[in-house]
């Protein structure tokens, strides 16, 4: 029998040329969709979080743009705040009440303790914008790895068919493009499942990057304002 008589475009499947892959294709194969799933998962979630924290972020700094007293906006956001921004505020009244409360803040201070005040307020403020830029960059690495590592991956396996093609020619002695097609096809196969892989990576893990560096920005220009305002109130009371 002809061998080209037995090549039927269903040969050339998906389903196909993995079931019929060599085991180590096949092992590349899942590996690379497997990381293909993550980092959609990835993706997925770091679209709705980060999206979320701006609306959030955004309804908050009307909150305190609005004129209101910033204790009456940080009693209102509840004990447990679990966006930033509230903490932030939370946080910059708790200093600013402790001071008062330990008489640093009676008229004619020194400007050492007022210093001393900021000083530590900045320290407060800094952790939770670290705490939370943290968390909003969490899972980026996985992005970047399977960004950089899938198409390797997948050469990985593109080689291996090649080698497999080439061992297929010198067994059959047969150079019938119907004797090594299976095996090249498996083999490009791996390289576009890699590519497949990395390019969303690739493209999620910069704009994410990008966002998560804004977001981290704007956490770090609202805690410059509450010091801000803060030390205004230490001016007040001089």
């Amino acid at each position: 029998m002809d061998p080209a008589s037995t090549i039927t475009p269903e040969n050339f499947s998906l389903v196909h040329q993995f079931m019929h892959a060599d085991w180590v294709v096949k092992g590349v194969l899942t590996f690379l969709a497997c990381a293909s799933l993550w980092s959609w998962a990835v993706i997925i979630d770091k679209f709705f979080r980060i999206g979320a924290l701006n609306r959030q972020a955004n309804r908050f700094e009307d909150q305190v743009g609005s004129g209101r007293a910033l204790e009456d906006v940080a009693a209102e956001a509840g004990e447990a705040p679990r966006h930033a921004l509230p903490r932030m505020l939370q946080a910059a009244l708790r200093e600013w009440k402790e001071a008062r409360t330990k008489g640093l803040l009676v008229p004619g201070q020194a400007d050492a303790q007022a210093s001393f005040l900021v000083q530590r307020l900045d320290r407060v403020l800094d952790s939770v914008v670290a705490r939370e830029s943290q968390r909003v960059e969490d899972g980026l690495g996985s992005l970047a790895i399977v960004a950089t590592a899938s198409p390797f991956i997948g050469l990985f396996g593109t080689v291996w068919g090649i080698m497999n093609a080439f061992q297929a020619i010198a067994i059959q002695k047969n150079t019938n493009l119907s004797v090594v097609a299976p095996s090249i096809a498996q083999a490009l196969f791996a390289t576009a499942i890699g590519l497949a892989a990395a390019i969303p990576a690739y493209i999620a893990y910069n704009k994410f990057s990008t966002d998560a560096a804004k977001y981290a920005a704007r956490l770090e220009g609202f805690a410059d304002d509450l010091v801000t305002a803060i030390q205004r109130r230490l001016a007040e009371r001089k």
